[in-house]
């Protein structure tokens, strides 16, 4: 009779904890899509998997305040931190949303140090799509 082989963990593959300091990502894009509730910044790399994120909610921010230009400006402070210990030198910016995050979101990534080649403003518009919805009567 043979014994059976012992399981050492539960886990398939020896990798134990998060792997996120193990890429090295020279280039990369931002995408900051400024609602007027909330901004959420989202760093990238080339091919569009997700490095890091962060937005105006999780940097602390409730209620009203989310929607706030500084509240954009510390939610991509706190998003390229991270990329930026992982050697990311250059980015493009990619910019959706009317939202008042938008500038100031900007401002803050200029003033990371990481080159950027080109910011694009992604924002959809319709060709006369849908149906907009009834104005309000307050």
């Amino acid at each position: 009779m043979t014994k059976p082989i012992p399981r050492i963990s539960s886990r398939r593959n020896g990798r134990i904890g998060s792997r996120k300091s193990g890429r090295r990502i020279p280039k990369g894009i931002i995408h900051v899509q400024a609602s007027f509730n909330n901004t959420i910044v989202t760093v990238t790399d080339v091919r569009g998997r997700v490095v890091s994120w962060s937005s105006a909610g999780t940097s602390g921010f409730k209620g009203a305040k989310r929607g706030t230009p500084f509240a954009a400006q510390a939610a991509a402070a706190k998003a390229i931190r991270t990329v930026a210990d992982q050697g990311m030198q250059r980015a493009e910016v990619m910019i959706k949303g009317p939202g008042p995050g938008r500038d100031a979101a900007l401002r803050a990534i200029r003033r990371s140090g990481i080159l950027l080649s080109f910011v694009r403003d992604v924002t959809p518009m319709p060709h006369n799509g849908c149906r907009p919805p009834k104005k309000r009567r307050v």
